[in-house]
């Protein structure tokens, strides 16, 4: 379960134990005991790369042996050769830690024996022989974690190594058995305290280096150039029995500013434990995220004149009615050119129905001129409200648009709007305009994800579900190896 803890504690700080919420949050996560068994199946990496990154030093001694006076020693270059791991465990210790226990740790260990001792007639007497250590060893481990000033730090407050075996074998000697008797008896106790120590120290060290590593990558996952989202906590996270929860702040952060809106609060009642892997965002986090992106100029869609046409016929639209020509001022569409952009920063909302997005647009219809402005043939402005629901499936997000409410505001070159020109605007927006958009949104989110590699992720069933306020994310997944790899690619 080590995996687990590493992989996804970036998300996770201290245990507390306060009572059940409501919580000041913008996003919570919660992953649940479920997911514990699909994160305990890549265990035995982890702790092969903590064996084997640990740095073993020489064991050095002396000691009276009858017969042989004082006998010096030393164990040097000491390596891992195999390594194995029968089983592991784990337990979510209700408002204090992590749990894991592994199993029949099978380990041999190499390297060089050097001894001497002074023999008859004082000669000194030297020998160097290679050596191997088979031992078999259980581990308990205990894993703290503590915030700091938003951040997760993981220790292993509780190391214990429990040896069932712990046998030397040296090679080269031609009767070696009473050496290897004289040796083990008093090295091996030497020999636990070292591999305890240096074992125990680089499973910290790691945790720590993958809760910081996977900090890194959720906050990469939530920007995209100078728009982020601040992932800090904003308290201790709860540790249950069945589950664990963390609390972050949510704000969007824009050109490293980060925004400062009073934090809503969040009902633990409103997870389960069913699913793996919850998420909870508020409607005030989509809303900023929206009014950012309109500050960094994105909503803005540009169309030329034969992707126009391309898109109105794909649509079922005829590009040879009187009305087009009219708002291309008589100009063949091939020639004109469409801008569609938001007059003001939009507003989001969710509800039962899905999400609300309410925004003004302006539509321009313009003839390019060379090496002048364009002509500005036709604009009309309109107060836009959609509701959308979101659906993640075959690696690809779908919005759905269940409603739509338009209201034309204002248009320009014509002296009087006719009801048919209304009627056309109106035909136009729904069953082309904001079906377009919505297709290219979907294509834009959908590409941005997977450049954040969602698409490497096994994503099981997901189900995006909204209520008034906020939007709510459930799922079961299989193990993120990709994530592990890229890890563990980063160590060596």
């Amino acid at each position: 379960m080590l995996a687990a803890i590493l992989l996804v504690l970036a998300l996770l700080g201290h245990a507390d134990g306060s009572p059940e919420g409501p919580y000041e949050a913008g996003i919570v996560c919660r992953l649940t005991e479920p997911a514990a068994l699909v994160l305990n199946q890549e265990t035995t990496k982890v702790i092969q790369t903590a064996f084997q990154r640990a740095s073993y030093p020489d064991i050095k001694g002396e000691k009276a042996m009858r017969f042989l006076g004082r006998v010096k020693y030393g164990l040097h270059n000491i390596q891992i050769g195999y390594l194995s791991i029968a089983s592991s465990q784990v337990k979510l210790v209700e408002d204090k830690t992590i749990d894991i226990s592994i199993q029949n740790v099978s380990t041999i260990f190499k390297g060089t024996l050097n001894y001497g001792y002074t023999g008859a007639w004082g000669l000194g007497i030297d020998h160097s022989v290679d050596f191997e250590i088979d031992s078999s060893i259980d581990l308990q481990i205990s894993v703290d974690l503590t915030c700091n000033s938003g951040r997760v730090q993981a220790e292993a407050s509780d190391c214990y190594l429990s040896f069932h075996k712990l046998l030397l074998h040296l090679h080269g000697e031609r009767d070696p058995g009473w050496i290897q008797q004289l040796f083990t008896n008093f090295i091996s106790f030497t020999l636990k305290l070292v591999l305890k120590g240096q074992v125990c120290k680089e499973i910290s060290v790691m945790a720590d280096i993958m809760a910081n590593f996977v900090q890194m990558k959720a906050a990469d996952f939530l920007s995209d150039g100078d728009i982020g989202v601040d992932i800090s906590l904003t308290r201790s996270p709860v540790i249950k029995a069945a589950y664990l929860e963390s609390h972050h702040k949510g704000h969007v952060i824009y050109r490293n500013v980060s925004e400062d809106f009073p934090l809503p609060t969040f009902s633990p009642s409103l997870f389960g434990d069913s699913r793996m892997l919850y998420f909870w965002f508020s409607e005030k986090v989509l809303d900023s995220l929206a009014k950012t992106a309109f500050k960094d100029g994105r909503l803005v869609l540009s169309l030329t004149g034969d992707e126009l046409k391309a898109m109105l016929e794909s649509r079922g639209f005829s590009t040879n009615q009187a009305v087009l020509q009219e708002l291309f001022g008589g100009f063949p569409i091939s020639q004109a050119q469409v801008t569609i952009h938001c007059l003001k920063m939009p507003k989001i909302s969710c509800q039962s129905q899905g999400v609300v997005v309410s925004s003004s647009v302006m539509v321009k219809f313009l003839i390019p001129q060379p090496d002048k402005q364009p002509i500005v043939a036709y604009t009309f402005e309109e107060d836009i409200i959609t509701t959308t629901q979101a659906s993640y499936s075959m690696k690809k997000l779908f919005l759905n648009i269940s409603d739509s409410q338009i209201k034309l505001k204002s248009a320009s070159n014509l002296t009087e709007i006719s009801e048919s020109m209304q009627d056309f605007l109106r035909s136009l927006t729904i069953m082309v305009g904001i079906p377009e958009v919505t297709s290219r949104i979907e294509v834009g989110l959908t590409d941005f994800l997977n450049s954040k590699n969602l698409d490497l992720f096994d994503i099981i069933n997901p189900e995006v579900i909204t209520k008034d306020g906020y939007l709510l994310l459930r799922m079961d997944f299989g193990f993120p190896g990709h994530l592990l790899v890229d890890f563990l690619r980063r160590l060596t």
